[in-house]
């Protein structure tokens, strides 16, 4: 099972990104969890400094922007 957690403190492109995040994953039929981290400071420990940010499987792979759906899908299977 993927893990994907999306970091942001609550602001529009953190949630839009969680909102996309679920829609290109149920789209793809992917099996994942995705959690949502709103703390700064757990947010911080993975070295994130803008927001949103993005990690699968423990590696973060978007940081300080909103991605376009076929980067998302490319993110997600790479």
């Amino acid at each position: 099972m993927m893990e994907i957690k999306v970091l942001g403190t609550g602001c529009a492109k953190c949630k839009k990104l969680e909102q996309i995040t679920e829609n290109v994953v149920k789209e793809m039929g992917l099996d994942a969890s995705i959690e949502k981290i709103e703390d700064i400071y757990k947010i911080m420990q993975f070295g994130v400094m803008q927001t949103p940010g993005l990690v699968v499987n423990g590696k973060v792979v978007l940081t300080g922007r909103l991605p376009k759906s076929d980067e998302l899908r490319n993110l997600l299977t790479s």
